[in-house]
């Protein structure tokens, strides 16, 4: 059989496993994961390289992951709704990616029709099926095979692998025949510096509640490389006094458990020692400017 490859975007709500699923998929973290929504704010492109097997030729899966679906009502919130627009062009199939345990309501309806306006085949992933009880799965299916012709609704769990090698034969078959787009070891095109901003905006996310998630981004300022020492210095960006001070904790001890943390996942990325130098700044209202959204690309950055 033929090679086949193309591009697959992942599209669904705020928390339905999108990133969870494109890093199991790939096999290396590419995405930052955290319970809380819209962990994921650019398009992050993972890279499967398919195995033949029985019934099912090898081949090049490139897969877009996709910040959440949702209104936006903020410079950066348009900027995520752009980046997921993008991804929906020029792909040959789309993962339409939903949580099997909540009901279906306003916010799938919306993710819905924009997957239907822009047409092509479409796989739904009925996620999460790990939580679920097996007796509730066929009334689920039933209630969203009324609402479009997928091409086939696939019960997965991201977190458990339990469903991904019906998922990978399913895509394989309508892929067409193409070449490779990337070297075979090379799983993602973001750079290791922009991996490395995220991964401590990870840790942000993870350690800090109310407001403070959504009011910070990271910036890589500096990034210089020796055989067996990367130095990294970043600053956490907030908007108010008050979430630079609940990041810094009593006596600089959050700050310093963030960067530990990040440290240590970015030295294992890079299979060198890491000096990691964290700083935090206020720069009131960043969400709302376009300009300085816009700078935090790192495909305009490079």
């Amino acid at each position: 059989m033929a090679f086949r490859s193309g591009f697959v975007s992942i599209i669904g709500r705020p928390n339905a496993g999108k990133s969870t699923l494109l890093n199991k998929l790939v096999g290396e973290k590419v995405a930052i994961v955290t319970p809380k929504p819209q962990t994921t704010r650019n398009r992050i492109l993972g890279i499967v390289n398919v195995p033949a097997r029985k019934g099912r030729p090898a081949g090049q899966i490139v897969l877009i992951d996709t910040p959440g679906v949702h209104k936006p009502d903020s410079s950066l919130n348009k900027k995520m709704m752009r980046e997921v627009h993008a991804a929906l062009e020029g792909r040959d199939a789309i993962l339409l990616i939903v949580d099997a345990t909540q009901k279906f309501g306003p916010g799938d309806r919306f993710t819905l029709d924009l997957v239907k306006r822009v047409g092509g085949p479409v796989f739904l992933l009925l996620n999460k099926i790990d939580r679920l009880e097996k007796a509730r799965l066929l009334p689920i299916i039933a209630e969203y095979s009324q609402l479009h012709d997928f091409c086939e609704i696939i019960p997965i769990s991201a977190l458990t692998s339990d469903g991904l090698e019906l998922l990978l034969d399913r895509v394989m078959a309508v892929l067409p025949e193409g070449p490779r787009y990337f070297p075979k070891d090379q799983i993602t095109d973001q750079p290791e510096r922009f991996l490395a901003a995220e991964i401590v905006r990870e840790k942000v996310l993870l350690e800090t509640a109310q407001e403070v998630p959504y009011a910070s981004t990271v910036v890589v300022e500096r990034w210089e490389e020796s055989p067996r020492l990367t130095s990294v210095a970043a600053v956490v960006y907030c908007e108010r006094e008050g979430q630079k001070g609940i990041i810094i904790g009593r006596r600089g001890e959050m700050l310093k458990k963030i960067g530990t943390a990040a440290r240590h996942e970015i030295e294992r990325i890079l299979g060198t020692r890491v000096f990691l130098e964290l700083f935090v700044k206020v720069r009131p209202g960043w969400r709302e400017s376009r300009e300085f959204v816009e700078e935090l690309d790192w495909r305009k950055q490079v």
